[in-house]
């Protein structure tokens, strides 16, 4: 490879460094321009609902510096692309710079979802996606002693409320859905239910707020329970919309994300690879169905994933076929999740505080709600029953008679591939990450372990689940 190539990543969260960490790690000698529109390096984002707005971490413990090497990268932060040009290979950036690349990873994630009437212009109104605004967040906790109350009954909106608790802060969560996070089970939701009541959290689910009310020192919020809430700050959780407004007029497909194929390059561009929240891929251990999956450890590996195809080329390149997993701590209790459980049309209980979701009598998720050694038992028969499939390389294209040949050159990042070690050698260790990520995933519970339990022999010891194996009502999948 020449010494003038160069990739551009756009998106300096933890999808953008570790595709650069990757791309050193399999020798790329180029030039590696990294653009984020935040002001900060990497950090760990999960930490923004839990530790920094609770105050126990500090903006400069959450950073992931102690995971940077020398990566050799040119940093450009506060910088937010405005505009692609995919054939021209330009990335445009405010005051009328541009870059050019030769390959591009977009790792862009997601931003907060926007609630429809609500006051955006009250300081007190805030979301939580920054470390700056968890420090917002800080700051309005501290100038009041009025009550917290978050807006969204999905995973931020549940971390916050927990968080508050934590430190002792009245808080109030409202949901329009049944009960928080109802999509992973009933055994999920129930426990979650509990785990509030057992800790003072006020629920108002079935709920939305009607009316709000801005005041000098507090806001309030009518909703249609009736009820009145008088709040020190109100975070909206609603969930997220891709982050994708920079990709506009560029011929892509960003009608959820960006539409991608099974080897994560954008659809209608060799050069350009996609990673983390914003990829629509098929995941080929389910179906052919391009969908997102916003999970931190998915950044990771599609990141990771995306920098090796885009190194390769698309002919040689191959499919992203992961098995989504996925935790959170809520009280000190472990949420955890595996496989794709949205898919589901039933659910079926597997064993005690576990659920399998299942389609067409295929197990398709797993969710648990404390009991995370077992966890790891069902994960790896999920893993089981749903293998990846066997990748067959795409066929060289047969010489046309009597043409001459002209040599086809894949994009100049195809050169590496012949480069490419069967080993990295440094960097990034995959078996020490997943032996971390197991780690986590089974530990930092409880003082009370519970003991890895085997999958029962029960109906799901054949590939399908016959019909008997299933109960008598579906419990639904929606948001």
């Amino acid at each position: 490879m020449a010494d003038g190539d160069r990739i551009v990543i756009v998106g300096a969260g933890v999808a953008g460094l570790r595709a650069a960490e990757r791309l050193r790690e399999q020798k790329f000698d180029g030039e590696i321009v990294l653009i984020g529109d935040e002001a900060r390096r990497p950090y760990h984002r999960p930490m923004v609902s839990k530790a920094l707005v609770m105050g126990t971490e500090r903006p400069s413990d959450v950073g992931l510096s102690h995971y940077l090497p020398d990566l050799d990268v040119h940093w450009r932060l506060g910088a937010r692309v405005t505009h692609l040009d995919t054939t021209e290979r330009v990335v445009h950036l405010p005051g009328g710079e541009s870059l050019w690349y030769d390959g591009l990873i977009a790792a862009t994630g997601v931003y907060p979802r926007h609630l429809p009437g609500a006051p955006r212009h009250d300081p007190r109104v805030r979301i939580l996606r920054t470390v700056e605004d968890s420090m917002a967040v800080r700051r309005c906790l501290n100038a009041s002693k009025k009550p917290a109350v978050v807006i969204g009954a999905g995973l931020i909106g549940n971390e916050f409320a927990a968080s508050m608790r934590h430190i002792g802060r009245d808080v109030t969560l409202i949901g329009h859905a049944k009960a928080p996070l109802h999509r992973f089970g009933d055994r999920v939701s129930s426990g979650i239910v509990e785990a509030h009541h057992e800790h003072r959290a006020n629920l108002a689910m079935r709920s939305e707020v009607r009316h709000w009310i801005s005041t000098k020192d507090t806001v309030g919020l009518h909703l249609t329970n009736n009820q009145l809430l008088v709040a020190s700050v109100v975070v909206l959780a609603i969930g997220s919309v891709p982050s994708v407004d920079w990709m506009r007029g560029s011929g892509l497909d960003i009608s959820d994300g960006v539409l991608c194929d099974s080897k994560l390059f954008a659809e209608g561009a060799s050069d350009v690879v996609i990673a983390g929240d914003i990829a629509r891929w098929p995941n080929l251990r389910f179906d052919e169905t391009p969908r997102r999956v916003e999970h931190w450890i998915n950044a990771v590996e599609s990141a990771r994933h995306a920098a090796d195809n885009l190194l390769m080329g698309h002919s040689s390149a191959i499919p992203f076929t992961p098995l989504p997993r996925a935790w959170s701590t809520l009280y000190d209790t472990r949420l955890q999740m595996c496989g794709m459980p949205s898919l589901a049309e039933d659910t079926v209980s597997l064993a005690d505080g576990i659920t399998g979701f299942v389609r067409d009598g295929r197990l398709v998720g797993i969710s648990c709600w404390d009991k995370p050694r077992a966890m790891l038992d069902w994960m790896a028969e999920l893993d089981r029953r749903l293998p990846a499939p066997d990748y067959v390389p795409e066929p060289e294209p047969a010489p046309v008679a009597e043409v001459p040949q002209v040599p086809v050159v894949e994009p100049a990042l195809a050169a590496l591939a012949a480069e490419v070690p069967p080993e990295f050698d440094s960097g990034f260790d995959a078996q020490a990450f997943e032996r971390e990520f197991e780690s986590e995933f089974a530990n930092d519970i409880p003082t009370t372990a519970f003991p890895a339990q085997s999958p029962p022999t029960t109906a799901l010891q054949a590939q399908s689940l016959p019909a008997a194996a299933l109960p008598t009502m579906a419990i639904p999948m929606g948001r």
